[in-house]
């Protein structure tokens, strides 16, 4: 077993982030499985959260560094989860940031991590500390966090919780609440909730149409490729699922068995037994679903219907892995970007779709969405257009409270125009 470092780094150079890391992988399972339920899920959040600022390099390597030493806090020290942190959570985090452990401590810079050629592959450096602290005439000092560096801190930490309110992970940012409550007086503005600013974020009716049309016809072109596109796309939606919760991440890998019947009602559900927070729950699934599910399984050759101990892989792999800790294996379950990358491409398809048929500014607006606009789309529309109860829904989503799902009750600006176009202003004039 290779020499490691007191703190595991967890995210390598941006060109090597997607590869992989067997011995990272192993200590996000272990804290997985031992201390925090959710870690992986919100390992996988950043990773994500990280790859969208790969291009821009000094952003990328204070954020991972930043994001390193904050989750290692999290799951090694207070082995809590970061979306259970309040504002007191977060200052005993500075606390321990401005004292941290001497044996944390180094004083020069070093890479996170290197290659192995014995191995041939890149290790966690056993020379990289989390912190590094200065010398004055060769002697170390006792390391200082100044106010500008904790500013800096707090921000990274107040945008990736903003990117977790905005993929629903969480509903509060106490990186911001810290700042306001703090001797800085003020910090960056937390994102909101689902509303007039998140307008853009739902598909339309008509939007919504040619994604599904788009899907199907992609399918009876490339069956091969998109069955599986089509299938992922109608699950997303019909239950309004976080893309975390049906890829593959350290610690859990999506089957065909999640998909549960009630054997008194006859009823069938999805399983999700991680989700945010570390919460499981079950989502009604309707009868169109279950079609498309038993459609997706007739193309795999499989049986309509899932048995109890069905542990075929959800998403699977049509080619090898060329690279990472799934090379060469074929039936994998696919990992959040794969799924992501199967998604942009339907939706780019669709919105093309609906430019040529003359609907430009639609197409304009679909080019905007993202994946966790499908989410969003579902619980829109079975709240405003199918009348689902909001409890219902509520339970469905995985809300923590009735409010956040009441934030979707006739959001479209569209849909109260019309709802608007035909009021009267005199209700006795003819």
């Amino acid at each position: 077993m290779p020499e490691l470092p007191p703190v595991i780094p967890l995210f390598d150079a941006p060109q090597h982030l997607e590869e992989g890391n067997s011995l990272v992988n192993q200590h996000i399972a272990e804290v997985t499985l031992n201390r925090v339920a959710d870690a992986a899920f919100l390992y996988e959040h950043a990773m994500d959260w990280l790859l969208e600022n790969r291009y821009s390099e000094n952003n990328y390597k204070t954020y991972r560094s930043e994001l390193t030493t904050f989750l290692h806090w999290c799951f090694d020290v207070e082995q809590l989860s970061p979306v259970a942190l309040g504002r007191r959570g977060i200052q005993r985090y500075v606390d321990y940031c401005l004292a941290p452990p001497p044996a944390l401590t180094a004083y020069r810079n070093v890479a996170q991590f290197v290659l192995d050629k014995d191995w041939g592959e890149r290790r966690p450096n056993p020379q990289w500390r989390p912190f590094l602290g200065k010398r004055t005439d060769g002697v170390p000092q006792p390391y200082r966090l100044s106010d500008k560096a904790l500013r800096t801190k707090l921000a990274v930490l107040s945008s990736f919780y903003a990117y977790l309110i905005n993929e629903e992970v969480t509903e509060r940012n106490p990186a911001v609440m810290w700042m306001r409550h703090s001797r800085f007086g003020t910090g960056p503005t937390p994102a909101g909730p689902v509303g007039e600013e998140e307008e853009v974020r739902v598909f339309s009716d008509l939007q919504w149409s040619y994604v599904m049309g788009t899907a199907e016809r992609l399918a009876g072109e490339q069956p091969e490729r998109h069955e599986r596109t089509l299938f992922l796309v109608s699950l997303m939606y019909g239950c309004y699922l976080r893309i975390s919760e049906v890829a593959a991440r350290p610690g859990f890998s999506p089957v065909m068995s999640q998909f549960r019947r009630d054997g008194k009602t006859g009823i069938w559900s999805f399983h999700i037994p991680v989700s945010k927070g570390g919460k499981r729950r079950t989502v009604a699934v309707s009868r169109e679903l279950l079609a498309a599910l038993q459609r997706y399984r007739t193309y795999l050759k499989l049986p309509p219907l899932p048995a109890p101990n069905d542990n075929t892989p959800l998403f699977v792999r049509h080619r090898a892995a060329g690279r990472g800790r799934e090379q060469g294996l074929l039936n994998a379950n696919l990992g959040i970007r794969q799924l992501r990358e199967l998604l942009d491409e339907l939706m780019a398809a669709a919105a093309e779709a609906a430019g040529a048929d003359g609907f430009e500014q639609d197409a304009a607006e679909m080019r905007s969405l993202t994946v966790h606009s499908i989410r969003h789309t579902g619980i829109t529309h079975d709240i405003n257009d199918n009348g689902r109860p909001l409890s219902h829904v509520q339970a469905d989503a995985g809300h923590d409270s009735i409010d956040t799902t009441s934030q979707y009750l006739h959001t479209g600006r569209v849909e109260r125009h019309e709802s608007a176009a035909n009021k009267r202003l005199d209700r006795l004039k003819p």
